[in-house]
């Protein structure tokens, strides 16, 4: 499988790697593989350092308080992690665009990927298409990328417990639950 570097894939990737933040460099290796990134190299304390560093201010950017604030911050982002365009066939499996230079680590790939991504991300489907879940008390960060635009929750678990809270909290003092 090719992960489409630069799509919803990496920015899911983004949101999956924040809520579950890896403890080990392996782990950041293995689950980027399993994400379907093409990582050539091994992965380093380095790279899980920069990579948590990049989580903090990516959550950041799905936090901020209104376009132009996410804007500004994601234009950091982009700042300190993307280069020029290239075509690439590194992989052997076809041409394709990459916004990086070749042979980085692994820290340096997930910065391009993650900041290009989600700009392509934004600007394609709408700046207001990150967020948390609805859920008070889940914290959880998605990408929205439903067909309408208007997912609050993080899953169909949180989805059915408001569901539920909100329609007990309609019910009248004393009623039978």
């Amino acid at each position: 499988m090719h992960l489409n570097p630069y799509g919803e894939d990496a920015v899911n990737l983004a949101a999956e790697l924040a809520n579950r933040r890896p403890t080990s460099p392996a782990e950041l290796l293995d689950r980027c593989r399993a994400a379907g990134l093409a990582v050539d190299g091994p992965a380093g304390p380095g790279d899980l350092a920069r990579t948590l560093a990049l989580l903090d201010a990516w959550e950041g950017v799905v936090d901020a308080a209104d376009e132009a604030e996410r804007a500004g911050r994601l234009n950091l982002l982009l700042a300190a992690g993307a280069a020029y365009p290239r075509l690439t066939d590194h992989a052997g499996d076809g041409w394709h665009l990459h916004y990086r230079d070749d042979d980085q680590p692994l820290a340096a790939l997930l910065a391009t990927l993650i900041s290009v991504g989600t700009a392509l991300h934004l600007v394609g489907r709408g700046m207001h298409r990150l967020g948390r879940c609805a859920v008070a008390e889940c914290a959880v960060v998605f990408a929205d990328t439903t067909r309408t635009g208007r997912r609050r929750y993080c899953s169909h678990r949180c989805a059915n417990r408001d569901a539920v809270r909100r329609h007990r909290a309609g019910r009248p003092a004393g009623a039978a639950a």
